[in-house]
């Protein structure tokens, strides 16, 4: 399931308070999603390491009580109000004993004494064993206790999430060109960095740091690898002898536009950087003069920029024009 399917279901699923386990390769946004739904349903959100506890931190440590009975104290990580979700991250990973210790937690609300709150609800997460990541077998008794979603990445999701944080431009650009590098997850290799959806994060915070030339090839290799950090480097190339967006508006019916498909998708991102009421006729008229399908994904991205731009004149004409491809 993509990000944002993975996010719906989670809707229903926390409706009903039904713990749910999230399975996916490393660095694809599990715990982001979890994060996102929890903060768009006005939610607390509790991430409790799994794989950093002993069997012994869940239920807590004993003491006698003012009658002489042995009662237990159980952690401070432990909700105890108000509504929200017990996200139990990497799961999988923690020891089997461990993983005994949540049964009883995940299924019954209870931990000993301990009592969840009726308004949150246990979801939890995890790598697969295909992965080659650091796991133990999850006992049946445990998934028996859980709905299962399988976790995949989706270019579009992604670029709609890079937005809205703001993900370098150049970045979002080249995965356009290049999807497949979104994830390139190869458990049998043994390359230490490679794409992911958290890796190309933070090749953006690399590049907004602005390193030197000497410098910005071994960190990008260092957060992407070697191949993908060579292609993204081309690319940033390109994007420095691309058409400046100003003058690509200025002039749009003269103005001379490339072939390469890498440097019209470059060119579309950073145009449609510009997109307003003011300069849609502009935008309108080079989305005319591209390819169809660099057209669509111009006056797509300059939508997304500002809503506004679909109720211009340009726009509309542009949308009429090209009604055999929107369909």
């Amino acid at each position: 399931m993509k990000p944002s399917a993975i996010a719906q279901a989670l809707q229903t699923l926390l409706a009903i308070r039904q713990p749910a386990f999230l399975w996916g390769p490393p660095g694809v946004g599990k715990s982001q999603v979890v994060a996102q739904v929890a903060a768009a349903h006005g939610l607390e959100l509790t991430d409790v390491r799994a794989v950093l506890l002993d069997p012994v931190d869940l239920r807590g440590i004993p003491r006698f009580d003012d009658a002489g009975a042995t009662v237990w104290c159980p952690p401070a990580f432990l909700p105890r109000r108000g509504r929200g979700i017990l996200f139990l991250d990497e799961l999988n990973a923690a020891p089997p004993l461990v993983q005994a210790a949540c049964y009883q937690l995940i299924l019954d609300r209870r931990l000993g004494e301990y009592q969840l709150p009726e308004g949150w609800t246990v979801l939890a997460a995890g790598n697969r064993e295909s992965d080659r990541a650091v796991t133990h077998r999850m006992p049946s008794a445990l998934a028996n206790r859980m709905v299962h979603l399988d976790f995949e990445p989706d270019l579009d999701d992604w670029l709609a999430w890079a937005e809205a944080e703001g993900i370098d431009a150049r970045v979002r650009a080249f995965l356009r060109f290049r999807p497949r590098l979104l994830h390139a997850f190869d458990p049998r290799a043994e390359d230490k960095a490679f794409p992911s959806p958290r890796s190309w994060a933070f090749a953006s915070r690399i590049l907004a740091a602005a390193p030197g030339p000497g410098a910005a090839p071994g960190l990008l290799r260092g957060a992407v690898g070697p191949g993908a950090a060579a292609e993204l480097l081309g690319f940033l190339d390109i994007c420095e002898r691309m058409p400046d967006a100003d003058a690509l508006l200025a002039d749009p019916e003269g103005v001379h536009l490339p072939d390469d498909p890498a440097v019209i998708c470059a060119m579309c991102e950073s145009v449609a950087r510009k997109a307003s009421d003011e300069t849609m006729p502009g935008l309108a008229v080079l989305a005319s003069r591209l390819p169809v399908e660099f057209g669509v994904l111009l006056m797509r991205d300059a939508a997304a920029v500002r809503p506004s731009v679909v109720e211009t004149e340009a726009f509309r004409g542009w949308a009429c024009a090209n009604s055999d491809v929107l369909v």
